[in-house]
């Protein structure tokens, strides 16, 4: 652009020299050509300046963009409270520092590892991490008591609460929660609150669980009885006159567990004590991972 500039007033000279010297009589017409030809090039320039410009303010508008959405980023994933997550809105960024309580099994989807896990904080605040994606070397790194930091989205499926699209970091510390007793919290609202947490439950009767075709059992292999040796446990417990379902997640303590092969050998009548994860589906459903006679 500037060699046409540069072109247009070199030609602008030539015009002016050429009527000096050829001894042309019309000054006007010759100084209202070079005004003509100067006018252009001012023009061309203003032109070229008005092309250029949008370029540079498009450049300066992106980066500018770029910038604000780091900001927005960094501000989106900044440490939270328990508090802080439980007011945050489904399907919004989320990053909590928490410690490993128990997984379950490591898997591969499509060449991606994962694996779900039970965390917890100091402070009683609880997160369900669902299919975390992390190689086999990292699953076996995140033992109990592992602090870690974990960024992704809040989720909830038929009432649970989770954690989904998670990455995460090792940091130092370490913690392993103690069972909270919730027995007195059995059917209220405040169970909820209590939702993913280490818990107990103590004196708790074992009752019969129906089918879908209505036989009764001692457990079932999956809620219908439709599984068989390996597939969940699904069995009831009655307290203070209430019903209630527990689970053993075959994916947190399969067959050959303690409390897979304890559940098994319930029967109707058994005071017993449990400890487990206080699981939500469509309301408490915790996932036992201990079973002992009650004391």
């Amino acid at each position: 652009m500037k060699k046409k500039i540069m072109a247009a007033l070199v030609m602008a000279a030539l015009v002016v020299s050429a009527a000096s010297c050829g001894g042309n009589n019309q000054p006007a017409a010759t100084t209202t050509t070079a005004a003509e030809t100067t006018a252009a090039a001012e023009t061309t320039t203003t032109e070229a300046a008005a092309t250029e410009a949008p370029e540079t303010t498009e450049a300066e508008a992106t980066e500018a963009s770029e910038t604000e959405a780091e900001n927005e980023s960094t501000e989106e994933v900044a440490v939270m409270s328990f508090d802080e997550f439980s007011a945050a809105e489904l399907d919004t960024m989320v990053c909590v520092e928490t410690y490993v309580q128990a997984k379950q099994g490591w898997w591969e989807d499509n060449g991606v590892g994962q694996a779900s896990f039970y965390t917890q904080t100091d402070d009683h605040g609880a997160y369900f991490l669902y299919n975390m994606p992390c190689s086999q070397e990292e699953y076996e790194k995140l033992v109990p008591g592992t602090k870690i930091k974990v960024t992704g989205f809040k989720a909830e499926w038929s009432g649970e609460t989770e954690i989904t699209e998670a990455e995460f970091e090792i940091e130092d510390g370490n913690f392993v929660a103690e069972a909270e007793d919730v027995t007195a919290l059995l059917g209220t609202d405040e169970l909820e609150s209590h939702k993913n947490e280490f818990v107990s439950f103590k004196g708790m009767t074992i009752a019969p669980i129906a089918d879908a075709d209505g036989k009764e059992a001692n457990f079932l292999y999956n809620w219908d009885g439709s599984g068989e040796d390996g597939s969940d446990l699904y069995f009831k417990v009655t307290k203070d006159g209430q019903e209630f379902t527990f689970t053993v997640e075959s994916y947190l303590c399969g067959p050959g567990t303690d409390v897979y092969e304890a559940v098994k050998g319930l029967k109707a009548g058994d005071v017993v004590d449990l400890e487990g994860f206080l699981y939500w589906y469509n309301g408490a459903n915790p996932h036992i991972t201990s079973v002992s006679a009650a004391q």
